[in-house]
């Protein structure tokens, strides 16, 4: 069937079953530019005290006095004490982006297991699949974001380079820590420019791919008629159950409706056939109820079985709902109950039991 005959939008069970396959909105450019953009924020913050190290290191490692000075134990030592140096130093950037990646990565798809996505597939080897894949909606849209990026890129690292081409020039009469410190600048300029275009970039290529994602999620009739059957059985069988059931229920009132000793009603919409012998039950039990045709059948049973049919509004609901049948009526209920077979009991001239 074709795409143009998916009109349903996604159910939340299709909505669970593709996200437990990891078939999500995500974006891994989206990713990369944040982390781009957390790192030069860490640096933002810190990155004076990060050049000032790296200057000095630099300026240590190219100091030929120093080299020529240093025995073996000693180069590995200042080695150490560098690289440690370096590490406390970065630590905060490296810090901000790894919290940078997860929370893009939350914000974007929330947290997912699937292991689906780990198992091999010969589909993501089949040269077939693979020219599908790239001449799909999907894969154009792709290659175009690529495009731009790569000319955002360029563009942007041109005329970044350009407003810079003094400093970089100057660079030749400067010291260690000036040169260090301008190259520092400089990039961190130009990497602003750059992570703040692809992530722009990267929110429409994630906008895309939710909206792209929510097409192919789309139902047609027919998966939407599946899906029901699935989850609340086939239509056709649950009318038959109900058939069956209502089968049973009049079954029920031709066969244990003679034997009760009065019939609720609701005037004519509901209809409890009650039971009580004093001798063998502890309480009164309910021997059938219905409502509608059900509840009609059990009270032409009754008249024809000379059972009173009494009208009981409250009684009846509350039975009907509360008390399936077979039950024995609840205590709060006795008094209620008992008012009516004393009723039942006068009316026939009949003995009225102790118990009741």
């Amino acid at each position: 069937m074709s795409d143009g005959d998916k009109k349903h939008f996604a159910t939340e069970r299709k909505r669970r079953q593709a996200r437990e396959k990891g078939q999500v909105a995500k974006s891994q450019d989206l990713t990369s530019a944040t982390l781009l953009l957390a790192a030069l924020g860490a640096m933002y913050v810190v990155g004076g005290k990060t050049a000032a190290i790296m200057a000095g290191g630099i300026e240590s490692a190219l100091s030929n006095s120093r080299l020529i000075a240093y025995t073996p134990q000693e180069a590995t030592s200042e080695m150490m004490r560098l690289s440690g140096r370096l590490a406390i130093a970065t630590a905060p950037i490296l810090l901000l982006m790894f919290v940078g990646a997860i929370a893009i990565n939350l914000t974007q798809a929330g947290l997912i297991l699937s292991p689906d996505k780990l198992m091999p597939k010969l589909s993501n080897i089949s040269p077939l699949s693979g020219a599908k894949r790239i001449l799909s909606l999907r894969g154009m849209m792709r290659l175009l974001f690529g495009m731009v990026k790569v000319g955002l890129i360029a563009t942007v690292a041109y005329y970044a380079l350009r407003a810079h081409k003094d400093s970089v020039i100057g660079m030749a009469s400067m010291s260690v820590p000036q040169i260090a410190s301008t190259m520092f600048h400089t990039l961190f300029g130009v990497c602003l420019w750059i992570g703040s275009g692809l992530f722009v970039l990267a929110l429409l290529e994630w906008a895309f791919q939710k909206w792209k994602n929510e097409q192919d999620m789309m139902m047609t009739d027919q998966e939407l008629r599946d899906e029901m059957k699935d989850t609340e059985g086939d239509p056709q069988v649950a009318a038959r159950r109900r058939q069956v059931a209502r089968q049973l229920a009049m079954n029920r009132a031709s066969n244990d409706v003679p034997s009760a000793d009065v019939v609720v009603s609701n005037p004519t919409e509901l209809a409890i056939a009650i039971k009580y012998d004093p001798k063998s039950m502890p309480a009164p039990i309910v021997v059938a109820k219905g409502a509608g045709l059900i509840a009609q059948k059990i009270r032409r049973v009754a008249l024809e079985s000379g059972i009173p049919v009494v009208e009981r509004k409250p009684l009846a609901q509350f039975l009907y709902k509360n008390v399936e049948v077979g039950q024995e009526i609840p205590a709060d209920q006795y008094q209620a109950v008992a008012e009516v077979l004393r009723y039942v009991y006068q009316l026939q001239g009949r003995e009225i039991p102790k118990a009741a």
